[in-house]
């Protein structure tokens, strides 16, 4: 069952991943052992999601720096880039799948979790392939997961005050604070930012949400916060380096600024919808991205993209 949406304190967060990692190379606690050179997670099965647009440049430095110690899966969704992204997936041995068209970012993650699911993840783990967050984190995160403790987590450039330290533009960082305060406020949360693209979810999560009732376009993180925090799932942070550089993917300001403005939007429906004083879909939709689990009606399921296993 989902659990309440209030997150330990930050310090207890960062002894949480700390603790989470050492316990991996145990039988203790963590009930985690080795089968050959590979390191299983509570038995869970992890997959790392890369949504893609034109990321050629930077795909293979990424995928350098994944663990597959305990990594399992890597699947990258391809969302009609017009550069190499596709054919250097496939070389690096990636399971790739394209869009025929640009379905935006929103429609690139739904793909990315429904083709997760369907291979059998129990933790998937969204990871940009820009190389703008460290892939490095992806064992504490998800060690986050398996603990049980989390249902969600989230790699924060706030915490650590590595944002600005890794060349987030001051705009970028000042809206950030200040969205995150008035979410924080509106949805009645805590947490240190609500816009990164480096994220883990339980199967449990990715299975209940109504993901396609969500926007196709940049808000889709924001409103699949929303609906976690709705059904009451636990979040967690943990603090994320970051990069800015010349190839790493960022939205212009027009696109910022129309961001923002959904982000407030989705704030606002959320504490509406909480009071009582309207409803919608983006709550009570009873679709969803994979089958219903037993004895729940099933939901029709997006159109497929074309997969390529290498």
């Amino acid at each position: 069952m989902p659990r309440s949406s209030l997150a330990l304190p930050k310090a207890a967060l960062f002894l949480q991943a700390f603790t989470l990692s050492l316990t991996f190379l145990s039988d203790g606690c963590g009930h985690s052992q080795f089968e050959g050179e590979r390191l299983v997670i509570n038995g869970k099965k992890v997959a790392v999601v890369l949504p893609a647009y034109n990321a050629d440049r930077t795909l293979e430095r990424t995928y350098n720096e994944i663990d597959f110690s305990i990594v399992d899966d890597v699947i990258l969704v391809d969302d009609c880039s017009k550069d190499r992204t596709s054919a250097l997936a496939r070389e690096l041995g990636i399971f790739t799948a394209t869009h025929d068209d640009n379905r935006g970012y929103g429609g690139n993650q739904k793909t990315c979790y429904t083709i997760a699911l369907e291979r059998g993840a129990d933790i998937v783990i969204m990871l940009h392939p820009d190389y703008q967050y460290s892939p490095k984190l992806i064992p504490a995160m998800a060690g986050m997961i398996a603990s049980g403790h989390y249902d969600a987590v989230f790699a924060s450039r706030i915490l650590g005050n590595g944002a600005l330290a890794g060349g987030m533009p001051l705009y970028k960082y000042v809206a950030n604070r200040c969205l995150t305060a008035l979410q924080n406020l509106l949805m009645g949360a805590k947490l240190s930012e609500y816009h990164t693209g480096y994220r883990a979810w339980s199967r449990e999560v990715l299975e209940t949400l109504a993901l396609p009732a969500c926007s196709d376009d940049f808000v889709f993180d924001n409103q699949m916060i929303a609906q976690t925090m709705w059904t009451n799932f636990q979040i967690g942070e943990i603090s994320c380096p970051t990069r800015y550089f010349e190839e790493a993917s960022s939205i212009n300001f027009r696109r910022s600024c129309t961001y923002g403005f959904g982000v407030l939007g989705t704030a606002f429906l959320y504490r509406l919808c909480k009071m009582g004083l309207t409803s919608s879909t983006l709550f009570t939709s009873k679709e969803r991205l994979a089958p219903a689990k037993a004895g729940a009606a099933r939901a029709p399921r997006p159109v497929p993209a074309v997969a390529e296993l290498v």
